[in-house]
């Protein structure tokens, strides 16, 4: 049963309220529905001139740098299909809200934008995603992709996360060190994971690989406005833990695998994928992220040889020179790519209502945009992969992380059951 934290009940009250209120309407434009330009069927969102696509994001909270990359990737993705011609006859326009981490700021910047696009190609946060999941299914009925990866998100043709869940991610990442022989049957791993959906279903992931392996899980829950992760190294110390998981934010990571360096708690740390960020590397706690600390995540990075990759960096730094290359830029890059091959099949289909677009996603079973792992969006009920690579911190890369084992999915996260 998902557990509701005073964060989460905040949130579903917030979109109660603005349900309750109503908010109407059609999107401008000539967009109200019917057959378009070259014999399409349209509806919100799109004309005949534009395909209008909604990214909610997060560029001056916890996530911040995070929210920046995946934004710039998805504009620099619209830019190369409009410089092709667009799709079906069709310029592609980002509408962007930063919501700050902010449930206050998400909610309305959904309910604003919702009449005006075809879809939602970013969501970040999954608190606020699923906030508004009962009213995407039975209302608004548009394809939503988030950068969020909650299992509770699961079951929704319209809302589909692009990668592992975080409890499979985390599966993955207890076997990985099972794999390795960094953790043993009988030892405490430690645990360090967000209040709301992200944590608790990471949590999730590591309860079922700890009663599968038996282990012991030491859980420490904490809010992403915590920053100073010294009570809880203290507790793990206390509890001899043989490795400490992390369900949090880049900061929280740095902090946690800063501390315990400098407190003699030399043992290995896996955070979950939006658990790093490059510009750690030059802090205090770089050298110790470099040593011990590693990321589960379903894209090759940034900084991979891999055709792709190579090319989205190259394209990226040029477009935006003066920021930083991190694995947001891939896993912002694989969303766009894959709302946009969604649009290219209900094209072809004749069909750029939102209902179509959802179908075509749903009809792509063996989608793979460049990045390492091939995604199948066919059941709702299921990620598109269980598969997971781990990567290492490394300063020499750009994107300051490398391939440390490639992507696979344990027996453990293939056996691991969704039903809520």
């Amino acid at each position: 049963m998902k557990m509701r934290t005073p964060r989460t009940a905040a949130v579903a009250a917030a979109v109660l309220a603005l349900i309750a209120t109503g908010c109407s309407g059609k999107a401008g434009g000539g967009d109200s529905g019917g057959t378009g330009a070259g014999g399409v069927r349209t509806d919100k969102g799109v004309t005949d001139d534009a395909i209008r696509i909604g990214a909610l994001t997060d560029m001056t909270g916890v996530y911040a740098s995070l929210g920046k990359s995946v934004t710039q990737a998805q504009q620099l993705y619209v830019d190369k299909i409009n410089e092709d011609g667009g799709i079906c006859g069709r310029k592609l326009e980002l509408t962007v809200r930063d919501h700050g981490y902010d449930a206050g700021k998400a909610i309305p910047a959904y309910t604003e934008l919702q009449p005006k696009v075809v879809g939602f190609v970013q969501f970040l946060g999954s608190p606020f995603v699923s906030a508004v999941k009962e009213r995407v299914d039975s209302r608004d009925k548009l394809l939503v992709l988030p950068q969020a990866w909650s299992a509770d998100l699961l079951g929704s043709e319209y809302i589909r996360t692009i990668g592992a869940t975080y409890d499979v991610e985390t599966v993955n990442a207890v076997d990985f060190l099972l794999a390795e022989k960094r953790i043993a049957e009988g030892d405490p791993v430690g645990h360090v994971y967000f209040e709301g959906d992200y944590g608790e279903n990471a949590l999730k992931g590591s309860r079922y690989a700890a009663e599968k392996a038996g282990l012991t899980i030491v859980e420490q829950k904490i809010k992403p406005t915590d920053e100073d992760m010294s009570a809880q190294v203290a507790a793990f110390k206390k509890a001899g833990v043989k490795a400490v998981l992390v369900s949090a934010g880049p900061r929280q990571a740095a902090s946690l695998v800063g501390v315990a360096a400098a407190g003699g708690l030399n043992v290995p740390v896996v955070g979950n994928n939006s658990a790093f960020a490059p510009q750690l590397l030059d802090t205090q706690a770089g050298p110790a992220l470099r040593k011990d600390y590693y990321v589960a995540a379903s894209t090759l990075p940034i900084g991979s040889k891999e055709p792709e990759p190579s090319r989205l960096a190259r394209e990226y730094a040029r477009a935006y020179p003066d920021d930083v290359l991190d694995n947001g830029v891939a896993a912002g890059w694989s969303a766009a790519s894959a709302f946009g091959a969604a649009l290219k099949r209900a094209c072809d289909d004749k069909d750029l209502t939102r209902q179509g677009v959802v179908d075509a996603l749903l009809s792509l079973d063996a989608y793979d945009s460049g990045f390492g792992i091939r995604h199948d969006f066919s059941d709702p009920n299921l990620p598109s992969t269980r598969e997971s690579f781990v990567l290492k911190p490394d300063a020499g890369v750009e994107g300051g992380l490398t391939v440390y084992r490639e992507a696979a999915a344990s027996k453990n996260a293939e056996a691991f059951s969704f039903e809520k």
